[in-house]
């Protein structure tokens, strides 16, 4: 790699959760810091406080495994995938914004904290969501039961519009069901990474 270190010989590394995809921290790289980084396979950073090199960890334990390294393209800065172990901030925290390292699935978080909001703040009058909560665990599971067998049916047909239709109620109604049991989507990502490992 022809990297583009500034004039004090340094480069900003973006350190990414490899598999949550959430930003850890920013540091920054020398020639040496980088070169340990790969060879060792654990986040090495230079201090610019310290004046010297630092790896990740070395005293909290608290280390960054080494993924992936990609560079932009101007070859100026580093995108760092690691497996953290433990808190990154110095602080305590996931992240150095003082965020939790939790899985994001984009609109499907969203969706999820919709759900919960209309759960928690909706009479069942007003919100389709709070009705079928009211109504109890058996209704969503039957609820679900009945749109797993409408996506079956479309499957068999060539129409995917009503394909895709009939499958965004079956996740819709599915995440309904996970809350009323007290789950969320990342309890079944977990089991799945348990499964993968075996």
């Amino acid at each position: 790699m022809n990297l583009k270190y500034n004039s004090e010989g340094l480069i900003p590394a973006i350190i990414q959760d490899a598999t949550t995809k959430n930003v850890l921290m920013l540091g920054y790289m020398n020639e040496e810091a980088f070169r340990l980084t790969q060879d060792a396979k654990r986040v090495t950073f230079y201090s610019r406080s310290k004046q010297r090199l630092w790896t990740k960890g070395e005293e909290s334990g608290n280390v960054l495994n080494l993924v992936d390294i990609k560079v932009d393209c101007d070859n100026d800065t580093l995108l760092i995938q690691a497996h953290p172990e433990g808190p990154t901030c110095h602080k305590g925290s996931d992240t150095c914004w003082n965020e939790e390292n939790t899985s994001n699935f984009g609109f499907l978080s969203q969706l999820e904290q919709t759900i919960e909001d209309r759960r928690t703040n909706s009479k069942p009058e007003d919100s389709y969501v709070a009705s079928l909560f009211a109504k109890g665990i058996n209704k969503l599971a039957q609820k679900v039961g009945e749109e797993a067998v409408e996506v079956v049916i479309e499957a068999k047909d060539e129409n995917d519009g009503l394909f895709l239709n009939e499958s965004a109620d079956l996740l819709f109604h599915y995440l309904m069901l996970l809350q009323a049991k007290g789950f969320k989507l990342e309890d079944i990502e977990r089991v799945l990474k348990n499964r993968e490992k075996k």
